[in-house]
């Protein structure tokens, strides 16, 4: 088993590398592939090829586990990269996922009962309009 310092290397490489394949991906897409550094081409034009063999997502994985690879022994990494859980669905649908867990709902008052209906803390829209009148009315006859 990997040692506490090495996964949290590990962890850090693996998002670095699937943050930058992401954007070095875009990038590529909009025309800016020559402004990339030269390794960043490198995985690209990797993951080109290997697109003519596989499918996309398999070589963005074979492409993200590479720069994983580079980045873990960059940072201090002793030996292999080890194998860390990804959530493949989340690299699969393109879409941004926050890392944190999500905070619960804050539960109910303790005091309220379950049984009784809620009290309505707004005011009814017919008495807000019947003030706003009422002000108008107020304000005409002291014009006046």
């Amino acid at each position: 088993m990997a040692s506490r310092p090495s996964i949290r290397i590990a962890r850090k490489a693996r998002s670095k590398a699937e943050a930058d394949f992401a954007t070095w991906l875009m990038m590529a897409k909009l025309g800016s592939f020559d402004d990339l550094p030269e390794n960043a081409q490198a995985f690209l034009l990797d993951y080109r090829g290997r697109l003519e063999r596989m499918s996309e997502a398999e070589s963005k994985a074979v492409a993200v586990r590479e720069i994983y690879a580079s980045y873990y022994s960059e940072m201090g990494g002793v030996g292999a990269a080890p194998e860390l859980e990804t959530v493949a669905a989340s690299a699969d649908d393109g879409a941004a996922r926050s890392q944190k867990a999500r905070m619960p709902p804050p539960a109910r008052l303790a005091a309220a009962a379950p049984d009784r209906p809620a009290v309505r803390k707004s005011m009814p829209a017919l008495l807000i309009f019947a003030a706003m009148v009422a002000l108008l009315v107020v304000y005409k006859f002291l014009m006046n």
